[in-house]
């Protein structure tokens, strides 16, 4: 009597999870409780664009809004919403996704939850870039500016990868060189800006505030272009990633050369802040709490790239109503402002756990 063979039990993972396959080349499995976090931030992200949409100095009903948006409303309900608010509104949502990336990025990489872009200096090197590019070449034009901060992310990186390599590099090596080095370019920065001309310093300024207001579809364009490019350079390289979590030595065991993956990682990375940074100047702190924040919410065991972009896009479209609220209520401020508050709260709560742990 034939038996048919008995089927294996399925592998228990610890947590719920689903099988998600396309075609014979493409499968994963998602956790179920990722999924509805990554779909509640997906809500409040959106939800936060909407609503800054009806917010200005002319404020809008969110009927007056859809109206615009379906092209039924006003023609100058229309202008405002589809020429003014809705580039900053996009723009709120992408930068926050791509800072979310180039948190979970470098944070990977380091394998520390310090290990962020504006904490390591990358953010410092853009900024240097666009100060150089607009007080001493005199150019504005987005395209330079973009080159600019992407040249001066790329150099620092460089500059702060070398100095910290020491038989490998260490990545609470990295983070100690790339304070330091950002602490030398925030003095560099702030003697120019003091040797500039008086407008020159005020735009520039107002500029490093971090601000969506100046955010319109020319400069949104070429960030969705590039914003495209990281995305798909992440997806590429993430398997690459999860690997080198594990060590150089695991993820060479596994396949991964750690030195050729390491700086087009390192590449990546910067890009996303220096897109960012070209687009609305410095947003401080949302690559550093998004990807620990969207970490404790989805229990993963690691940092996950999309997680943190989700989580990043939530905050900074929440950041960005919050200061077009405060301003139709009270004065401007800039959404770098409301970041670096939070953001700091974060920081000091992050270092006393990290201190407390060491010890």
């Amino acid at each position: 009597m034939n038996r048919s063979p008995s089927r294996p039990e399925p592998i228990d993972f610890g947590y719920r999870h689903v099988h998600l396959r396309v075609g014979r080349l493409v499968a994963a499995r998602l956790s179920v409780r990722s999924l509805a976090v990554n779909a509640l931030l997906t809500a409040i992200a959106l939800g936060a664009a909407g609503l800054a949409l009806g917010f200005g100095d002319y404020p809008l009903t969110p009927a007056q809004v859809v109206r615009a948006l379906t092209g039924r409303g006003d023609d100058f309900h229309r202008m405002i919403v589809t020429e003014w608010r809705l580039p900053m509104a996009i723009g709120a949502v992408l930068f926050g996704a791509l800072l979310g990336i180039g948190g979970a990025v470098f944070q990977s990489l380091t394998r520390n939850p310090l290990g962020s872009p504006d904490v390591i200096g990358f953010d410092a090197g853009s900024y240097t870039g666009v100060v150089i590019t607009m007080l001493l070449l005199g150019s504005h034009r987005h395209w330079s500016v973009a080159t600019a901060a992407l040249a001066g992310g790329l150099l620092t990186a460089g500059a702060v990868y070398l100095l910290a390599h020491r038989r490998g590099v260490q990545g609470f090596r990295l983070i100690i060189v790339g304070v330091a080095v950002s602490a030398m370019l925030g003095s560099i920065n702030a003697y120019l800006v003091t040797r500039a001309d008086i407008n020159d310093a005020m735009s520039v300024g107002f500029w490093a505030a971090g601000s969506l207001s100046r955010v319109g579809w020319a400069a949104l364009i070429p960030s969705l272009i590039g914003g495209a490019l990281v995305l798909g350079c992440v997806i590429a390289l993430a398997p690459a990633l999860r690997q080198l979590e594990l060590g150089d030595d695991a993820a060479l065991a596994q396949g991964v050369r750690a030195a050729r993956a390491r700086p087009v990682l390192l590449i990546v990375g910067v890009a996303t802040t220096a897109l960012v940074t070209a687009a609305a100047g410095p947003i401080g702190f949302v690559a550093l709490a998004a990807p620990q924040l969207a970490r404790r919410l989805t229990r993963t065991p690691g940092v996950t790239v999309a997680s943190a972009a989700f989580m990043g896009a939530a905050l900074v479209a929440l950041a960005h109503a919050s200061s077009l609220a405060i301003a139709q209520a009270y004065r401007p401020v800039p959404v770098g402002l409301i970041t670096v508050c939070f953001g700091g709260l974060y920081l000091i709560r992050l270092l006393i756990r990290e201190t407390r742990r060491n010890t």
